[in-house]
């Protein structure tokens, strides 16, 4: 089998661009070469990406990169449309993958989108209004033009049958994975060093992820301020600076916080299981996720974690976080102030998180998606079989 993976959203540059998204066609560029071996991976990208990939990162996949600048919105997609079904009828692949919610909507062969979230449409004023308007004409084209729809969360499956009305056979859920390097980190001395380098006191709430409005970090400063002089603990935030920030920082500086909420910007992924396990309790009560990686590996660290209830983060969780209403800032409050003050509740939460954690893995993304390309090819070839023979048949 022959794939073709767009990749043009794959980034090594540090920023917000490598969280999220990039790192789940990372994962896969990674893993599905290992899991069958008549699999042949042929991912499209830029060649600045290319550049810039690790040394291996290319074993058992051919890359297809263009000199294009398909960073920038506007060029990628005409990339999408124009030219990637050109190209992938010159490559001969057997199934296009498009990994973040949009398709070539030309694509000649059996197709697959994973849907990450519909937040464009359930959160539409944490968005611009031109991306908006993008995701919500060209997501609604793909799902309808795909062979088969992956959705990363029963949350998203459900949105995406409410809101496209499409046939429940139609959609797939693989959750997402965490990768390896996710795990408790125990050496004093390397959590020290993080500690002095940093001037990280022994306790510390700590959030991991891009500063935007659907985070819900108003909310959280908010509901940190009510605990804050009684517990004398700091607030982290590690994260790219994102669309709409500013509003955070004038919660800050309105409520006298500046010196208590850290924002400390970007940080590797690499760096990422240090600030888990040096935190005592990580928070992330965003309003809306279609998954909610961070979870997944502050619980994999065996970092206790407060999220939001009634979310695809609830549902990656389980019963191994403690969850709130991301609407109620005195919920939130309560939460900080219960996770702070009881070490029984913080080592028992520890405890379940990294079971959960242990339930999900990139390998297994990557041999659940493998089993969906195989079924969107055998649904095409069914088809093609029913109008040659003149039949009549909605694919399904």
């Amino acid at each position: 089998m022959r794939v073709g993976l767009l990749g043009h959203l794959l980034s090594f540059r540090p920023g917000y661009r490598q969280a999220g998204v990039s790192r789940y066609i990372e994962a896969l560029v990674r893993t599905l070469p290992h899991v069958d071996p008549t699999l042949q991976l042929v991912l499209y990208t830029s060649a600045d990406t290319w550049r810039r990939a690790p040394q291996n990162f290319s074993d058992h996949v051919t890359a297809r990169v263009t000199p294009l600048p398909t960073h920038m919105p506007p060029v990628r997609i005409v990339w999408e449309q124009a030219v990637a079904p050109l190209q992938t009828r010159r490559d001969r692949v057997d199934i296009l993958h498009a990994p973040v919610n949009v398709l070539p909507l030309l694509s000649p062969q059996p197709s697959v989108v994973t849907v990450h979230d519909l937040a464009f449409l359930i959160e539409p004023a944490t968005y611009p209004a031109i991306k908006r308007s993008y995701l919500t004409i060209f997501t609604a084209l793909s799902v309808h033009r795909a062979t088969r729809v992956i959705a990363v969360s029963e949350q998203t499956r459900q949105a995406l049958l409410t809101r496209f009305r499409l046939h429940p056979s139609r959609i797939v859920v693989v959750p997402n994975g965490v990768d390896s390097r996710f795990q408790p980190v125990r050496d004093p001395g390397v959590l020290a060093a993080l500690r002095e380098r940093f001037a990280l006191p022994e306790h510390f709430f700590l959030y991991v992820g891009t500063l935007q409005p659907r985070k819900n970090l108003v909310r959280l400063i908010k509901a940190f301020a009510q605990v804050f002089t009684q517990l004398g603990w700091p607030l982290v935030l590690v994260g790219a600076r994102g669309w709409q920030d500013s509003e955070i920082f004038q919660h800050l500086q309105a409520l006298g916080l500046h010196s208590a909420v850290r924002a400390v910007g970007y940080v590797p992924a690499e760096e990422l299981p240090l600030w888990y396990s040096a935190a005592t309790v990580f928070v992330y009560p965003s309003i809306y996720e279609g998954f909610g990686l961070p979870v997944l590996e502050a619980m994999a660290c065996g970092t206790p974690t407060l999220t939001s209830a009634g979310t695809a983060m609830a549902e990656v969780a389980g019963d191994a976080a403690y969850l709130v209403d991301p609407y109620d800032i005195e919920a939130i409050a309560q939460g900080l102030w219960r996770l702070a003050t009881a070490p029984s509740l913080r080592a028992e939460l520890a405890a379940r998180g990294i079971v959960r954690a242990a339930q999900f893995s990139w390998e297994r993304t990557a041999r659940e998606t493998f089993a969906v390309y195989q079924t969107a090819l055998c649904v095409w070839n069914k088809c093609v079989r029913q109008r040659s023979g003149g039949e009549r048949h909605a694919c399904r």
